[in-house]
């Protein structure tokens, strides 16, 4: 059965799981501050704290994954996985242990993004340029959408908030396991000298589009995401159902990032796909005042369509910039160093919390939409002379 299923999507299921183990957390900050009485700095530092297991394994994962192969780094991430949120179910009421399982769901993450976005592309070699970035956009936003969905309904009116949640994402991960396991892999040729692969890796790096077009913003991409359901929804008293309305606003950022896909396909020029992201996350952020000065909950709703639809088009937009600057050689190595600027994002909550003590919820909301603002002023100047593509001699530009 598996065998008839495309080989990019045999990959792109196994990113969907582990982005579904990733984020079902999401749903359940409000679960451990009723359950078991975690004050709101310790419940979003638990958030954030997958980021640091994250960017080592990206940073580590990813280029090791240009030497010896995708699928043999996959697999075992496939293990970690599972094995994270059978801590996380063990862990409840005790702070230390879900610690440990948030940081083991973000070395399975790290291991499986970077290398798992560059198998997509190589597998998707016969279709147009950026399909391959699109395609692993669509597979990650779609798991960190679905697990807080799921795991806010199973949290919020059924019984084990703390254990009967993880459960759906280890039934997923055994099905996955079938599919993704022996997923085929291309054959590549390895260009010989670390040396000049590293300045390549380096040059890259030092680009104009890499510095100004994605280092400044990738950040905004799951900051964007996580500000929509983990500081908004603090701005108003919601009275009904509130852990399955955090789980729902969480899968409504993320799967608008999904919907918001074809219209990045028609921009086409990475530049216009980030700074109309960056828009719609001012857009959003604004909304948020709105939220705050009306005491509207339903406000709730626009704002995170917005903030949702900014972190599709700012993800979509820097993967296919990476696509076009990297060697393909290179090409695990900078969508790790992508990933880890854009997981950066994930400390928005706790910063967000703590800046609220000094700031009120419309001032937060307006340094925000300040600081996208210079971002834009970046992205528009992010354009960059022509360079040799790295092997053949020929001319391209780092971005059209």
């Amino acid at each position: 059965m598996t065998t008839r299923l495309p080989p990019w999507l045999r990959v792109a299921a196994a990113m969907f799981a582990v982005g579904w183990g990733a984020n079902q957390f999401a749903a359940m900050l409000l679960v451990y501050r009723g359950e078991d009485d975690f004050s709101g700095e310790a419940v979003t530092a638990l958030f954030g704290a997958y980021a640091l297991g994250l960017i080592p394994a990206l940073l580590v994962v990813g280029p090791l994954s240009d030497r010896i192969g995708r699928r043999v780094v996959m697999r075992p991430v496939l293990v970690l996985s599972v094995v994270a949120t059978v801590v996380l179910v063990l862990g409840s009421g005790n702070l230390w242990i879900l610690l440990l399982g948030r940081l083991m769901a973000g070395i399975a993450s790290g291991a499986a993004f970077a290398p798992g976005t560059a198998w997509i592309k190589e597998l998707s070699a016969d279709r147009p340029g950026g399909t391959g970035a699109r395609r692993a956009t669509l597979a990650l936003s779609a798991g960190f959408g679905s697990g807080p969905l799921v795991a806010g309904i199973v949290a919020q009116w059924l019984p084990g908030p703390t254990v009967l949640p993880y459960l759906p994402h280890l039934v997923l991960m055994l099905l996955v396991v079938v599919v993704a396991w022996s997923a085929p892999e291309l054959p590549t040729t390895r260009v010989p000298g670390a040396a000049s692969r590293r300045t390549e890796v380096w040059e890259a790096m030092r680009s104009r589009p890499f510095v100004l077009g994605i280092a400044l913003t990738a950040p905004w991409v799951f900051g964007a995401a996580s500000t929509s359901f983990a500081t908004l929804p603090s701005f108003v008293e919601i009275d009904v159902a509130p852990i399955a309305v955090t789980g729902a606003l969480a899968g409504l950022a993320l799967w608008s990032g999904v919907a918001i896909q074809p219209l990045g396909r028609r921009l086409g020029d990475p530049r216009l796909i980030i700074t109309t992201g960056l828009g719609a996350t001012a857009a959003g952020l604004l909304t948020g005042v709105l939220l705050a000065r009306s005491d509207l909950p339903w406000l709730l709703l626009p704002a995170t369509i917005l903030l949702g639809i900014g972190y599709g088009l700012i993800l979509v937009g820097g993967l296919t910039t990476v696509e076009q600057l990297a060697h393909p050689d290179d090409l695990g190595t900078l969508n790790a160093i992508f990933y880890s600027l854009t997981y950066l994002g994930f400390a928005a909550p706790l910063l967000n919390t703590l800046a609220l003590k000094a700031l009120s919820p419309t001032e937060l909301m307006l340094v925000g939409v300040g600081v996208i603002a210079v971002t834009v002023l970046g992205v528009r100047t992010s354009a960059g002379s022509p360079r040799p593509a790295p092997g053949d001699g020929s001319v391209r530009p780092d971005v059209p």
